[in-house]
């Protein structure tokens, strides 16, 4: 019976995500071109129709509408059916590790900020400050609220992940954008130390292996810009959920500890 319950709410869950998941993309859209979030009414962005209830329900909409408009066929982005899925997962995902706590409050915030600060780098190669408020208050409230990062161990992390940013910025005369520094500073916050470090330590060597790629692919040049955004976002994910074992495996590898 309790098991049943708990798959039922899981469910439930999902598609509370899922509905979470839209309105991601209404940010994403939205909030890089300067239109209002909460006032207008969603709309096709190639013909301006207005969408109907049933063209907006999540994930299924896109499916029976095989990714195209209802009124003039443009094909609709699959990053909308990506968002809307990854939401519904990961909000089932964290229920069912941390249960109704105030850490899977946290870490939900956590993945679905850092969710449209991956996309809108992604295209547009900015994350606005608006969403990096966002994340400073959600952080300071949330780490207070699960209290499980401590107010000196989230201090250090902040200062740590945005201060070297800030280095390498100023060293390389604007290789790293403030976008990417107030990032940082968000994930720094809400992992503390040694997470948040860690995490921008794993988005810099992903970024470096994948640049290394593309130059020998010839599919980007020495100066052709890569937005170092959403490879925070990657070291931030696999810090806040496998960092500790991470660190551990280290310790013991290579410190013999």
């Amino acid at each position: 019976m309790e098991e049943g319950l708990a798959y039922f709410w899981l469910i439930i869950l999902f598609f509370i995500g899922l509905c979470i998941g839209s309105f991601l993309n209404v940010v994403i859209y939205r909030l890089p071109r300067g239109e209002s979030i909460a006032l207008d009414r969603s709309h096709c962005p190639v013909c301006g129709k207005t969408l109907a209830w049933y063209d907006l329900i999540p994930v299924f909409s896109y499916l029976l509408l095989l990714g195209k408009c209802r009124a003039c066929g443009a094909p609709i982005s699959p990053r909308y059916l990506l968002v809307e899925f990854l939401s519904g997962l990961v909000t089932a995902v964290l229920f069912f590790y941390f249960g109704a706590t105030a850490v899977f409050v946290k870490y939900l915030f956590l993945c679905l900020l850092l969710m449209v600060v991956f996309f809108i780098d992604l295209e547009h190669y900015i994350i606005p400050n608006s969403l990096v408020i966002v994340g400073l208050i959600g952080g300071i409230v949330l780490n207070i609220a699960a209290r499980d990062v401590g107010f000196i161990s989230a201090l250090i992390g902040m200062l740590v992940t945005s201060g070297f940013l800030l280095i390498v910025a100023l060293v390389s005369r604007g290789g790293i954008g403030g976008g990417d520094i107030k990032l940082a500073a968000v994930t720094g916050l809400f992992l503390g130390w040694p997470l948040g470090p860690l995490g921008l330590f794993l988005g810099i060597l992903a970024a470096g292996i994948l640049a290394i790629f593309l130059l020998l692919l010839k599919k980007k040049g020495r100066k052709d810009p890569i937005p170092f955004g959403p490879f925070i976002v990657l070291g931030t994910i696999i810090a806040a959920f496998y960092g500790n074992q991470l660190i551990n495996w280290y310790l013991i590898n290579f410190i013999k500890i």
